[in-house]
């Protein structure tokens, strides 16, 4: 015993530091197992996508509108990589210069800041790191002891599930700055008007330093204030050696000037409908350009100020090589709810009027049924019951094609749309994009080409790009992410004409020649009036942009007097010469091999060195589609003469017509004349009406059925006569009006204005009130007609 005491005397030390060290292995892996029992037990609150808000933003990252999220905080998306380095210089060497290094907490700093509050009394400085003031976002604390021990398990259990990067990106989103603004980026918005990645040194130091104390260093209601505190982190900045002593004394000297706390609110319906179609996104880029956007928010506003309550407009600005929308006005101003301002018209069904009229007169020359200046009478006609008339009720008589798509004349229109047919020409317009709304139960019918339909300022603005894109409609694009969708809606060729037909035509107040406008993109516009001044267009294309405007009331509601060419294509047309340009934007554009000059006759419609000369009463050179002179339009109706060539024999002798099988005239003659349209008789001149005119069947000659024009009579007025006001009346003369010699339908032109339709001899009255010198005239639908001039005394 008494020698194996020595032993066990010296491996007493041993078995101790055995269970000492077991034990601490023990208390060890206890307080490991405690605290990832807690850990799971309370997990740190890290916040999930769906909790940030959502920002809209503009193609150069200017933030359009800002959404809210649940609780109401406004919080872009930030991080390390899309601040300013200046910024993150400050925050790191004013607010925590061991972010790097440290686990979470930073004991020397805790130390020195409660040895500081000890000796002094109160808190000089503070012991945070920025991971205690993330957890202390995250899972707010009271402020004792308690509290306290809290922030700082926090800030260790963050540090165990995040990388230090993401701790930093969390402090940059959502660091509080006053109000409901939360992160760098949104404060630097809302204060400074700037991303946070372009900021100066004196604003990365007063951004730096504002989440220590954010009511009471706001800039916006304590500048004096908030300047002492980024002068103080200016002062750590030059001590350190961060930045030059000259850098500090230049950063010293900008003010801070911070405007009030405003989110930003531009393209505004266009944000919302972003937002609606990515509701989780929390950061949607647009193509929207952001400093044209703000121009032509601010464009609307002034322009349409004056207009009655209730009045809206909308615009809409793509670029035709991109299809990327560039500026997107939904209202004249989203918040004001006496214009209905949160309506986006953008995409609002609405009539098109006479838009669409481009794509009808381009189908129809891809067809073949019309050249540039095809023969079409714009008279008063009736289409199986319908009866169009025109804007201004007046009627121009026989128009080429070209001339009654700039007029915009709403006969010549249905008249074509007959001929392409409705149904047809509806379908080839939604393949290539432009989707018409009709009333449930309903057909398209010739009404649609006058508006009798409903469309959306986006998809015109689409079509209308395909007169600058060789004939190939886009649909707008609103995000980098969207498909390049694109069909095509005519031919590169009728494009080609449709467009120079449509910038051919002088804009209103600028008659050709009388200005130079050598400077300005050459356009393609067509404007629009939809039925009851509904609604009232302006779309414009030129080769690098389309532009389309919109204005009425979203209610649907008339707002009478105001209508495409006066409401909304000046505006139009303001915002084109405003758009960037590019070479050759004003330049005329090569024709495509498929068009080709002729010159062409009337009334036959066909090539001039195809005509014979007597035949020839008007030439005009006109653009034909790959070789094809389609002739004039024939007659609608069997009992008209067909216009076009008419071939019969005379008697060489006495020159009267002979029928045929009429025997006893040794010599006979072929001739040949060429006939107008018989609409056409009241706006041809004498000449022209002779040179058509048939001889008088020879007396022994049985009746051919060809008889020469129809002559009218109006009974109740005579040619050249005085009207004079009665005593005592308080209207103008008052007379009762019929015509005689036909019993077809009579339309009633008063200075080529319609006034009435009356049928066969039926009579009507009629006030005239206006002094000076009138043409009346009766057209009978089979040709017959006759006019009468005469004066209303003042």
């Amino acid at each position: 015993m008494n020698a194996r005491a020595p032993r066990l005397k010296h491996l007493a030390p041993r078995l101790r530091a055995i269970f000492t060290l077991r034990n601490l292995r023990w208390a060890l892996a206890a307080v490991l197992t405690l605290l990832l029992v807690l850990d799971l037990a309370f997990p740190p609150p890290l916040p999930k996508s769906r909790d940030t808000s959502t920002l809209v933003v503009a193609r150069d990252g200017t933030p359009l509108r800002a959404f809210a999220d649940a609780e109401g905080v406004w919080r872009y998306p930030a991080d390390a990589k899309t601040i300013s380095p200046l910024y993150l210089q400050a925050l790191l060497t004013y607010e925590d210069r061991w972010f790097w290094r440290h686990p979470g907490i930073n004991p020397w700093a805790l130390l020195r800041a409660g040895k500081q509050m000890l000796l002094e009394r109160r808190i000089v400085s503070g012991g945070s790191t920025l991971t205690m003031q993330v957890a202390r976002i995250l899972d707010p604390h009271t402020r004792t002891p308690w509290g306290k021990l809290k922030q700082l398990l926090r800030a260790l259990q963050l540090e165990v599930h995040l990388s230090k990067a993401q701790i930093l990106d969390l402090y940059l989103e959502r660091a509080p700055y006053g109000g409901t603004i939360e992160g760098v980026e949104a404060a630097s918005w809302a204060y400074l008007g700037k991303s946070a990645a372009h900021l100066s040194q004196a604003e990365a130091a007063l951004l730096a330093v504002l989440p220590q104390s954010p009511s009471r260093l706001r800039p916006d209601r304590h500048p004096e204030a908030a300047q002492r505190a980024r002068d103080k982190v200016l002062a750590r900045m030059a001590e350190l050696g961060v930045w030059s002593a000259d850098e500090v004394a230049d950063a010293r000297i900008e003010p801070v000037v911070a405007r009030s706390l405003q989110q930003p609110l531009h393209a505004a319906l266009l944000a919302q409908r972003m937002r609606s179609a990515q509701p989780r996104a929390a950061h949607i880029e647009t193509t929207i350009d952001s400093g044209l956007q703000r121009t032509l928010e601010e464009r609307v506003a002034a322009y349409f100020s004056q207009l009655p309550e209730r009045t809206s407009a909308a615009m809409l600005v793509m670029d035709n090589t991109t299809l990327e929308a560039r500026a997107y006005v939904g209202s004249v101003a989203f918040a004001d709810k006496a214009r209905l301002g949160h309506v986006d018209m953008v995409q609002a069904w609405r009539s098109p009027g006479s838009t669409l009229k481009p794509f009808l007169y381009g189908m129809a020359l891809d067809d073949g049924l019309i050249h540039s200046e095809s023969l079409i009478v714009d008279a008063p006609q009736s289409f199986g019951g319908y009866r169009p008339g025109n804007f201004d009720a007046a009627f121009n008589g026989p128009v080429g094609a070209a001339t009654a798509l700039r007029l915009s004349l709403n006969v010549p229109s249905v008249d074509l749309l007959e001929r392409v047919g409705p149904a047809r020409f509806a379908a080839r317009l939604g393949n290539a994009g432009i989707n018409l709304r009709f009333p449930r139960g309903t057909q398209p019918s010739l009404a649609l080409i006058l508006g009798g339909t409903g469309a959306r300022l986006e998809d015109l603005v689409g079509a209308f790009s395909a007169l600058n894109r060789e004939g190939i409609a886009g649909r707008v694009r609103y995000t980098p992410q969207d498909p390049r969708i694109e069909r095509r809606l005519v031919s590169p060729g009728a494009a080609w004409i449709v467009r120079d037909v449509l910038e051919s035509n002088p804009r209103p107040g600028y008659g050709v020649g009388t200005f130079d406008t050598g400077n300005r993109p050459r356009v393609a516009w067509k404007t629009g009036t939809s039925y009851g001044y509904r609604d009232a267009w302006a779309i414009g294309s030129t080769r690098t942009y389309t532009v389309g405007v919109w204005v009425g009331r979203p209610d649907g509601t008339p707002l009478p007097g105001q209508y495409g060419a006066v409401t909304a294509l000046p505006l139009m047309f303001e915002v084109i010469d405003s758009l960037p340009r590019q070479a050759g934007d004003n330049a005329l554009r090569s024709r495509p091999d498929s068009v080709s000059e002729v010159e062409i006759c009337w009334p036959l419609g066909i090539a001039a060195e195809q005509t014979p000369a007597a035949m020839c009463q008007r030439r005009f050179p006109a653009w034909v589609l790959d070789g094809v002179v389609p002739p004039s339009f024939p007659e609608r109706e069997a009992r008209l003469w067909q216009s076009g060539r008419m071939r019969f024999q005379v008697d060489a002798r006495s020159g009267q017509r002979l029928s045929p099988g009429c025997e006893g005239h040794p010599q006979v003659e072929e001739r040949e004349i060429a006939r107008w349209p018989a609409l056409a008789s009241p706006w041809l001149s004498v000449a022209q009406r002779q040179a058509q005119s048939l001889p008088p069947l020879a007396s022994d000659c049985a009746d051919d059925g060809r008889q020469s024009d129809g002559v009218l009579h109006i009974e109740g007025l005579n040619d050249l006569a005085t009207l004079a006001r009665a005593p005592g009346a308080q209207h103008g003369p008052r007379l009762q009006l019929r015509a005689l010699g036909s019993e077809a339908t009579i339309e009633w032109l008063l200075d080529g204005r319609w006034i009435a339709q009356t049928q066969g001899t039926r009579t009507f009255m009629r006030d005239f009130n206006d002094a000076g010198e009138h043409t009346l005239t009766a057209l009978a639908s089979d040709g017959a007609w006759t006019r009468v001039r005469f004066r209303v005394a003042n």
